[in-house]
């Protein structure tokens, strides 16, 4: 096998590494509002994963370019609201356009005439076309920091207020998600996506 120790590996990468090879990973679309000039900001993060069901909490790691937080962790922060969204064929091309850089005063959802939808418990507004969104709130920011003790990645455990399902993916009598009809996107690395596909069932043994 080819061996990298990763104390030779540059950032770059580090990330081609990680983002290679832990896939699929899901998608995070994520909402939120600048409390300053109320912009509402979206974009798609995949460092992201389901953390604990007692209290329903979630995963977000918002990686920072250069040294500089994002507009979302920012908002984060500063809110300690979002919204999160999971992505199928219906919206993969708007959250790939709130994908692009933006000053913090611009927003995604209208520039790229994302119609909203106003939620719950919290102030921040929902993607109305997403199949799934959750309502969440701020639960705990660990910053992680590198060697020189510079932080390099704001990662969020959410707490999901409120769960929404389009009635099509979801079996009321059981609750269950149904994933061939949510038939989410993936994501991988580089440009690429996928559909899971191909499922299987295996009995967990007692």
């Amino acid at each position: 096998m080819l061996h990298y120790p990763t104390n030779n590996l540059s950032a770059k990468q580090a990330y081609k590494f990680l983002s290679g090879s832990i896939i699929p990973r899901p998608i995070a679309w994520v909402t939120t509002l600048n409390d300053k000039t109320q912009t509402i900001n979206a974009a798609p993060f995949s460092f992201f994963n389901a953390a604990a069901s007692d209290i329903p909490l979630v995963t977000l790691s918002i990686i920072r370019r250069n040294g500089e937080i994002k507009d979302t962790a920012q908002n984060i922060l500063a809110t300690k609201e979002l919204v999160i969204h999971l992505v199928n064929d219906q919206v993969v091309a708007s959250m790939n356009q709130t994908a692009a850089s933006l000053k913090a005063d611009q927003s995604e959802i209208i520039i790229n005439k994302i119609a909203t939808i106003p939620s719950k418990s919290v102030a921040v507004p929902g993607i109305k076309a997403a199949p799934i969104r959750m309502e969440a709130r701020l639960y705990q920011y660990v910053p992680i920091k590198n060697h020189e003790d510079q932080i390099i990645t704001d990662l969020f455990i959410v707490e999901i207020t409120d769960f929404y399902f389009d009635e099509a993916i979801f079996d009321k009598e059981t609750e269950y998600i149904l994933p061939k009809a949510f038939n989410p996107i993936a994501r991988l690395a580089g440009n690429t996506y996928a559909h899971i596909d191909g499922l299987f069932d295996l009995k967990r043994p007692d």
